[in-house]
């Protein structure tokens, strides 16, 4: 059974784990990450020690499931490849929902159509799509949003 927490500094290691498992298992879906996996566990030591808020799923195995906030944003979702499809995602989604009623957004990459049908399915609509000029990865995207529960 998973549990809901949020994550501390010293989880930093093993969401980096995750993050390269979850990019490497869709490397057919979305574009490899942008240079050296060494990279990783700074960028997550950093976004931990900012304000970025991070809520993790764990299970007897360990962190099963990521949620970084930033305000009126979800950063980064992902999921353990071997835990895909037990729910957590959904469950990291309405956290976010709960914690920012107003509404959120978040980008996803136009080639991942599994992420945008997940999305979908929680209520948020495709607003702007670009050719990805403006990430990392130069890989086409589309932001999603979810107006919130005002309406």
């Amino acid at each position: 059974m998973s549990q809901l927490r949020q994550a501390t500094i010293s989880d930093a290691s093993e969401l980096a784990e995750l993050f390269l498992a979850a990019r490497q298992y869709s490397i057919n879906v979305i574009p490899p990450i942008v240079g050296d996996a060494t990279r990783v566990l700074p960028w997550i030591e950093s976004k931990l020690s900012a304000s970025d808020e991070c809520w993790v799923m764990q299970d007897e195995a360990g962190i099963s499931a990521m949620l970084f906030l930033e305000p009126g944003w979800i950063d980064q979702l992902y999921v353990r490849p071997d835990a895909i499809g037990l729910g957590l995602g959904s469950l990291l989604v309405e956290k976010a929902k709960a914690l920012m009623p107003a509404g959120i957004q978040l980008w996803t990459f136009q080639s991942n159509l599994g992420a945008q049908k997940f999305y979908e399915r929680h209520g948020f609509v495709a607003m702007e799509w670009t050719d990805g000029a403006h990430n990392e990865e130069r890989s086409p995207d589309v932001r999603y949003v979810w107006s919130g529960t005002g309406g």
